[in-house]
This record gives structure tokens, C-alpha cells and sequence, in this order.
């Protein structure tokens, strides 16, 4: 895919380390010749981001709250001031309390329910918002994460799979409210990784060595896969897609059972 996003700028939001959905995309996007621009939260998640961002030549990193609009806005204008404008965004940002990723759903704070909304969900929006004038003139890309737990039931996935529903649905109408203005909103699914994130849910080793036997690829997705598909997604190969759910699972979506051998 060398060259596919060649002269292309964008802002990758949700690094946490070199095992990050969000790095995996970073990295596949700077092979394709994208230039890259990193946000983080915090001292401690800054200084685990800056060797990772260095090695795709970038040296343009920027500490971001996405409760706090004042940090958006701060964030937002750094940018502006750096790039007149982006093709693409990453959106690669989501939060629960830990303590409520077991059990059952019935038990779920409003805090936490509000807080996971706000962070998993709204943030999709709030982003979008202030990446829309860097790129009216030219069109662009809003890309997002999101997971099955978001359509079916799985276990302890919980308010989590509330919030992925919301952000799917925000995709669907971020698409039709910028699509004439040539900015395509997508999202990716991809199954269970081994991500900081994933190992939040109660249970994830043994979800993603379900999944791992029983989708028809039999393996869960990679990085490089889903950087791949953020690649087309962003390049002009994906300029009729908008909208979409794009699922890179190994084919676990299309299951009704598992595999005979693991029923």
C-alpha cells in the first residue's frame, strides 16, 4: 500500500502503546506516506507515545482531555496552527470502569453509564465537530473503532456495548450530515485483540481463544489488518464508502454457532 496516502495529513487520537489498535493504524498509515500528528492524555501516556511517534516522523504530539472543552479546543487550534488542513482523523478512544466489565449489566451505575457514553461516544461527535473546518475545503476522512458487543450480547462487555451502539449509530449520521461535503465517516470492527483496552473485560483471554477456533478464518484480526483497512478507508480507493461498519474479524460476525468441534 506504499504511496496510497502520500501528501495525506491526519491526527491519530487513542494510542496507548505499540500493541494499541490506534498504533497499528498509525503505523500502516505512515507506510502508506501519511503525515501524522499524535494526541495523548497525560505526562505518563505522553512519554509511552513519544519513541512510538518518532518512528513514523512525527514529532507533533498533543495532551488531550476529550471531557474537557477547553483541551479540545486548545488541542484543535495547536492543530490548525500546524495544518491548515487534515484528510483524516482516528478516533480510537473509549473508557469503562473496570470494576463494571463483569457480571451483568443490571448492575451498572449511572456515573459510569454516563461517563462511558461520554467518552466511547459522544467524544466521536465532539472530534468531528472541530475537524470539520480543517476539512471542508478538501473532503476527509472521521474513522472510529467499535466492536460487535455492540449488535449481540457478550459477556461482560456490558455498558460498553451500550456505547459502541451509540457511536455506530453517531457514524450513520455524521456520514449523512458531512457526506456533502466530501467527508466520509466510517467505522472498524475488528474482534477481539490483545489490546490495554481489551484486557479491561472481565473474561478476555477466554473470548478471544473463542473467537480465535471458531471464526471461519480461525484467527482473530491483527494490526496489520486493521491498519490495512484504515488505509483503504482513507485513501481514495474508499472514496464511495461512508457509513459502513467494516468488520475485520476472521468472519466471527457471520456465525450462529460455534464450530462443531467447540459446541
Amino acid at each position: 500500500m506504499a504511496g496510497q496516502l502520500q501528501g495525506k495529513r491526519g491526527l491519530i487520537m487513542g494510542v496507548a502503546n505499540e500493541r494499541s489498535i490506534a498504533w497499528g493504524i498509525a503505523k500502516a498509515m505512515a507506510e502508506a506516506g501519511a503525515e501524522l500528528a499524535f494526541t495523548y492524555q497525560g505526562e505518563a501516556f505522553g512519554k509511552r507515545i513519544e519513541p512510538l511517534a518518532q518512528s513514523v516522523g512525527s514529532d507533533f504530539m498533543v495532551d488531550v482531555d476529550v471531557t474537557d472543552d477547553a483541551s479540545l479546543d486548545t488541542a484543535f487550534e495547536q492543530l490548525a496552527a500546524r495544518w491548515p488542513t487534515i484528510d483524516f482523523l482516528v478516533h480510537a478512544i473509549a473508557f469503562s470502569d473496570k470494576s463494571e466489565l463483569t457480571g451483568r449489566i443490571l448492575n451498572t451505575t449511572r456515573a459510569n453509564f454516563k461517563n462511558s457514553l461520554d467518552i466511547s461516544a459522544y467524544s466521536f461527535i465532539d472530534v468531528a465537530r472541530r475537524a470539520h473546518p480543517l476539512m471542508v475545503e478538501n473532503g476527509g476522512t472521521l474513522l472510529t473503532l467499535t466492536y460487535m458487543g455492540s449488535t449481540r450480547v457478550t459477556p461482560n462487555y456490558n455498558v460498553m456495548g451500550v456505547a459502541k451502539a451509540a457511536l455506530e449509530a453517531s457514524v450513520r449520521y455524521l456520514a449523512n450530515d458531512l457526506g456533502p461535503e466530501g467527508i466520509r465517516v466510517n467505522a472498524i470492527s475488528p474482534g477481539p485483540m490483545k489490546t490495554l483496552a481489551g484486557a479491561a473485560i472481565g473474561g478476555a483471554r477466554k473470548t478471544y481463544k473463542h473467537t480465535d477456533q471458531n471464526a471461519p478464518l480461525r484467527s482473530n484480526a491483527t494490526l496489520e489488518a486493521v491498519g490495512g483497512t484504515a488505509v483503504y478507508l482513507a485513501s481514495e480507493a474508499g472514496a464511495c464508502t461512508t457509513g459502513e461498519i467494516i468488520r475485520v474479524d476472521g468472519g466471527f460476525h457471520v456465525l450462529g454457532m460455534p464450530q462443531y468441534d467447540h459446541l
